[in-house]
């Protein structure tokens, strides 16, 4: 990086070396050429002794002395002009390197240098270039005094901590990329600890389709699943619950319509079981998106009212159908936490207080467990936790700080709009472009980040680029980072593990880092893969335990003698809802309790006495 120049006028700030055993002639380079974005340095590739270094690399940052003012670029390119090599003598060498921006020393004597993304002046034909100081490079990672965390070492000087500014991360959204198996989990679980031991207050929900975040955040999370996820129907919006009904097809608008019009007096049934299908209209009336409590014999109730009417005999075959579609729903062991609970109860605090933790009780993060979910079930749900979570944030003016990660982001926020996920992407969309002023962050977890809605990965800020390889996924990446910057995303194909690109308002400029090394215990799904090793030689797989838990349908629970008698056409709240027990008929001794006939007498007329 440095050729020998005996007559070249000297640096005017102190020399630092970052080898104490370093001479003091030092390789340096000169500038031959140079635009607004890129400049390029001549130099040799051997130093004063003739040794070939490997000071001139690529992604090496290099400082262009101008005197009071050094210039930082990147090396994007390397190589010799004539495509040979000499072993007789010094080999020329051109060096590209990208321009990012200037440090400038502080104006008291022994102040920290400054970094400043602009150029003020460029630099000049034949303007020295050396390798850049430790000094000049902390300077340029800086952040200013923003509150900061340490999340790793920079692969250009792993004695310097790649810190990012938490506050901006977090409240202006943040996405993670990166092809599978780079390590993206493993960054996302040592983020969500730095970001709990940073920010006490947060509360954090991931949308973890795989199961493998819970084993890795011990002591901060709460597990969630279809098992023990308790989410009324009746808390659904309209579009949501159409969503429930139609299972991810496109929705008939005469069936939406009926719903509409339904809801709203099922709830006021809820409400007034004296006032019938009345239905108030005023300032507190209720619509079909209010959260309030009904019961699901009610909608059908009023169904059949409205199918029984002669005014309503061309609506009948749409009136059957959303029957139908009503009665589906409720019966699927698929949507259990919806539809289970036999009395229904104004449990919305409930509820929302143990899905976004509130109080938190020294455990922060909630991780709802899909895998296994088909997809109209995870768009339902994704779609309601996320509008919670806006929400929540939104009335409690800025209280609650709420951090809604999806991991997988692609499967469930598509960007073709066939695939469904409407009410999922509007809500998440919300929150990508609202959600900062009311303290509601998106972080965005993605392998396909070309397969991802736009409007959402758009409103990100700050990127952590892992390795990627295939084309349309990095040219969504060059299309987000600064134009300063684009020759970093040369490396995203061949960067290591837990290895990234750093680059927005989290972070002072882009940024090469490698992410800190968790313990084995920490790294998600670890636990997991050590649980289903490979059977041993003669070990059998349980397949009925499989196909039981593919078919996901509860045994039936036979009847007890002390049970009590409910129809179950009724549901908490009608009239005689409580029935005593029937009393129980002793057979005679020639009784077959088989088919509930004597056999003496079985087709035989009977004789009278």
């Amino acid at each position: 990086m440095f050729v020998e120049r005996e007559a070249s006028v000297g640096e005017p700030t102190s020399q630092e070396r970052r080898n104490i055993q370093q001479n003091d002639k030092r390789i340096l380079g000169n500038v031959v050429q140079c635009d607004g974005a890129r400049a390029t340095i001549s130099a040799r590739a051997e130093d004063a002794e003739g040794t070939v270094t490997g000071l001139w690399t690529v992604g090496k940052m290099i400082s262009i002395n101008l005197g009071a003012t050094r210039t930082v670029g990147l090396v994007y390119a390397i190589g010799k002009s004539d495509r040979a090599w000499s072993n007789e003598g010094q080999n020329a060498i051109e060096v590209s390197i990208e321009l990012i921006g200037e440090v400038r020393d502080g104006a008291e004597p022994g102040a920290k240098p400054v970094f400043d993304r602009g150029i003020t002046t460029y630099p000049h034909i034949g303007a020295i270039a050396h390798r850049i100081r430790s000094r000049d490079l902390q300077a340029v990672y800086d952040l200013a005094g923003r509150h900061s965390i340490t999340i790793g070492t920079l692969s250009q000087d792993e004695a310097i901590d790649a810190n990012i500014a938490i506050d901006d991360t977090l409240a202006r959204h943040f996405a993670i990329v990166g092809t599978t198996g780079v390590g993206k989990s493993t960054a996302v679980s040592l983020l969500l600890r730095k970001s709990i031991e940073a920010r006490p207050d947060l509360r954090v929900l991931i949308l973890d389709p795989h199961n493998e975040f819970a084993a890795s955040l011990p002591e901060y999370c709460v597990k969630v699943d279809s098992k023990t996820l308790d989410l009324p129907f009746w808390m659904f919006r309209l579009e949501e619950f159409a969503e429930v009904l139609f299972r991810g097809r496109e929705t008939v608008p005469e069936e939406v319509d009926v719903l509409r019009d339904l809801i709203p007096a099922a709830k006021n049934l809820y409400r007034n079981p004296s006032s019938g299908s009345y239905i108030r209209r005023g300032s507190d009336a209720l619509t079909a998106d209010t959260p309030v409590p009904y019961r699901i014999a009610d909608l059908l109730k009023q169904i059949d009212e409205r199918m029984g009417l002669l005014e309503s005999k061309n609506d009948r075959p749409t009136l059957k159908s959303l029957r139908t579609r009503i009665e589906s729903a409720a019966s699927d062991p698929r949507y259990r936490f919806m539809f289970n609970s036999r009395l229904i109860e104004d449990t919305i605090h409930e509820t929302i207080g143990n899905i976004f933790r509130v109080p938190n009780h020294g455990r922060p993060v909630t991780c709802f467990e899909m895998a296994g979910m088909p997809s109209e079930v995870v768009n339902s749900v994704c779609s309601v936790l996320a509008r919670l979570a806006f929400d929540l944030a939104l009335w409690s003016e800025g209280r609650l700080r709420l951090l809604l990660l999806c991991e997988e982001a692609h499967r469930y926020m598509p960007a073709d709009p066939r695939l469904g996920f409407a009410p999922t992407r509007h809500a998440l969309s919300r929150i990508a472009k609202e959600g900062r002023k009311y303290g509601c962050y998106l972080g965005v977890v993605t392998q396909r980040p070309g397969e991802l809605d736009p409007t959402i990965l758009s409103q990100c800020s700050t990127f952590f680029a892992m390795r990627l390889a295939n084309e349309q996924d990095q040219a969504i990446i060059r299309s987000a980072i600064a134009d300063s910057s684009a020759s970093t995303l040369a490396f995203l194909s061949s960067m290591g593990q837990r290895e990234a690109i750093a680059f927005g308002e989290g972070v002072a400029t882009t940024m090469r880092l490698k992410f800190e090394k968790l313990s084995r215990e920490f790294i998600p799904g670890t636990a997991k893969r050590e649980q289903t090793m490979p059977a041993e030689a003669g070990d059998d797989v349980d397949l009925a335990g499989i196909v039981e838990r593919l078919r996901n349908v509860p045994k039936p629970q036979q009847a007890m003698a002390f049970a009590e008698v409910v129809d179950t056409g009724r549901q908490a709240g009608d009239p005689d809802y409580r029935k005593p027990p029937a009393p129980r008929v002793q057979p005679d001794d020639d009784f077959d309790l088989r088919y509930g006939l004597k056999p003496s007498t079985f087709g035989m007329r009977q004789q009278n006495d």
